[in-house]
């Protein structure tokens, strides 16, 4: 064993490639200097520098979606580790795994209001899976074995590491742990095989089931197990948001999208099931609607890894806990030695019945002879599909439209904000996918309210050649807001309608390619343009500004209560 030691800054550099960790976002402040130092004096992890540090977690967040890997992030004490809050709620509602290093006022100095100092453990309590405060170096390698084993495991999620600047200059040895042991934590990933096999028995001898693919289904991988139980047993298959790519959109047994924004016949073939089979959901009020009227015949089987979940909304008639590939494999297996009967005449009628409801669309109109946003994005995904993009988004109605017009027919190719919702999120998340696959090509579909979030991102991109294709559908209002206000609210346009600046004039600012787009014909030589682009790129599509998104359905209503059409 080695006698020499090393400073808190090294050894969490050190401990970073031991785990496999290749790029860090950040930026940098006083109290972390000594870890930018110890990054100067390395070469073995690329560092992307940042223009505001929300944008640090949102661009590990992307890196650990495309990648399945653990994203990171570095930033400073008090403002700055401040303002990754948002960052790391976001990653805690949809699941995903990053670990948030932030620096700290000196151990002595805590509680006495220095200066930057903030309460980091106090402030991300109930919004990361597990924060540390590092009290002494020799515990910081086991911190960090320990906080990747927490962001990876069960339901992923974020994790917050608290650094004092003494305990990054404090010396020990190197000794990096190979194995972690938690007490009380000890994730359930095989599922009980009883409750399994009363799920298929369920399954087999339903005459109108349903499976909802959430995004514990992307977490785990299960999209084979998921096509093969789907084709086994008959069943339809309907997704969250979150759960977008899980199944593919070509196949005959595939629903689309259910819930507020989700297609007419998913959501009455939820409402109208028998036995719904809920993979790796929340079950979260966007695809319930009014709970109280959710699916009320319904006998519910619930996978998921994450006990908590399970019942917490709606209840659970056979609860399964553990990750879905396990079960689902299990079933599979179970399905394969006793080959159950399927009541199959039943479910061919389901499906006819299913396919009358296909015919209910939505009745898109818009309201003007400007320019459409449902052109300019189902133009966007003919002109794009081929090259297998990243599609990336912001908030809003664009959001909407992108899940409903794209055809994703594999996993983590769809990159947006589903539980937390925020504005700013897709383009620097799109900056952690240009990190983590520089020759893919990126799209950030964004509103002209949402962009201008974290527009300052532009410099990162220039600086490290992020080729990010911005999509700005500019209709010059907080396009859902204003629809909301519309609809509920009498046409009140209550500070809705935003102003911006010349997005082309600012994208050559910072050395950006800028495009404007006006008219229906000039929206594919300005794809063209984009695709072919050395630089990042914003395109401004001016699109008319009172488009609606259809299907809607109310919040509070029943999922059955679907609006196609501004005549509803």
């Amino acid at each position: 064993m080695s006698n020499q030691t090393y400073t808190g800054a090294e050894i969490l550099l050190k401990s970073l490639v031991e785990e496999g960790v290749k790029e860090i976002f950040g930026y940098p402040g006083g109290v972390i200097l000594t870890v930018y130092e110890a990054l100067y004096n390395q070469d073995k992890i690329k560092h992307y520098l940042v223009r505001h540090e929300q944008a640090a977690v949102h661009a590990a967040e992307g890196y650990a979606r495309v990648t399945g890997k653990c994203g990171v992030a570095l930033v400073t004490s008090g403002p700055g580790a401040c303002n990754t809050v948002t960052g790391i709620a976001n990653a805690y509602y949809d699941g995903y795994p990053i670990v948030v290093l932030t620096g700290q006022v000196g151990l002595n100095q805590i509680g006495n209001d220095a200066f930057q100092e903030a309460d980091v453990v106090g402030i991300t309590r109930s919004c990361c899976k597990h924060n540390y405060l590092v009290k002494d170096v020799k515990d910081l390698q086991r911190i960090i074995k320990e906080a990747f084993h927490i962001a990876t495991t069960g339901k992923p999620g974020p994790v917050v590491i608290d650094l004092p600047k003494d305990v990054l200059t404090q010396k020990t040895a190197f000794n990096y742990p190979k194995t972690v042991k938690l007490a009380g934590y000890n994730p359930n990933y095989k599922g009980h095989p009883i409750q399994i096999s009363k799920a298929l028995k369920m399954l087999s001898e339903a005459h109108r089931p349903i499976i909802i693919s959430g995004g514990g289904v992307l977490m785990s991988g299960a999209y084979d197990e998921l096509f093969k139980i789907a084709n086994y047993l008959k069943i339809p298959v309907a997704h969250t948001l979150m759960g977008t790519g899980t199944f593919p959109s070509n196949s005959p047994l595939n629903l689309g999208m259910l819930g507020m924004h989700g297609n007419f016949w998913a959501n009455h073939a939820v409402s109208h099931a028998d036995v719904i089979f809920a993979l790796g959901t929340r079950f979260n009020d966007r695809i319930t609607g009014c709970l109280q009227r959710f699916a009320r015949d319904a006998h519910v089987i619930h996978v998921d890894i994450d006990p908590c979940s399970i019942s917490k909304n709606v209840k659970a008639d056979i609860p399964i806990v553990g990750d879905v590939k396990n079960v689902l494999g299990c079933m599979i297996d179970d399905y394969e030695k006793n080959k159950p009967n399927i009541y199959e005449v039943d479910k061919i009628k389901w499906l006819e019945q299913i396919d009358e409801w296909r015919q209910k669309r939505a009745i898109p109109k818009c309201p003007s002879d400007k320019l459409s946003a449902i052109t300019v994005i189902n133009k966007l995904y003919e002109m794009t599909k081929d090259l297998d993009p990243v599609v990336c988004t912001e908030v809003g109605q664009h959001q909407m439209w992108t899940a409903q017009l794209f055809k994703f027919n594999k996993p983590r190719k769809l990159i947006t904000s589903g539980g937390l919702g925020t504005m700013g999120f897709g383009f620097p998340a799109a900056m952690g996918v240009c990190a983590a696959m520089p020759d893919k090509t990126v799209l950030n579909i964004a509103g002209d309210g949402s962009i201008q979030m974290n527009i300052q991102e532009l410099a990162t991109c220039v600086d490290y050649n992020f080729k990010v294709i911005n999509c700005v559908i500019d209709n010059g209002y907080l396009g859902m807001v204003r629809q909301w206000q519309e609809k509920l609210f009498n046409k009140h346009y209550s500070q809705t309608k935003i102003s911006h600046p010349d997005f082309v004039k600012l994208a050559e600012s910072y050395g950006a390619l800028g495009i404007r787009v006006e008219k229906e014909e000039e929206i594919e030589p300005a794809i063209k343009k984009a695709l072919e682009a050395k630089v990042p790129v914003i395109i401004d599509f001016v699109v008319e500004g009172c488009e609606m998104v259809y299907p809607w359905v109310l919040a509070g209503e029943p999922l059955t209560k679907v609006l196609l059409s501004n005549d509803c």
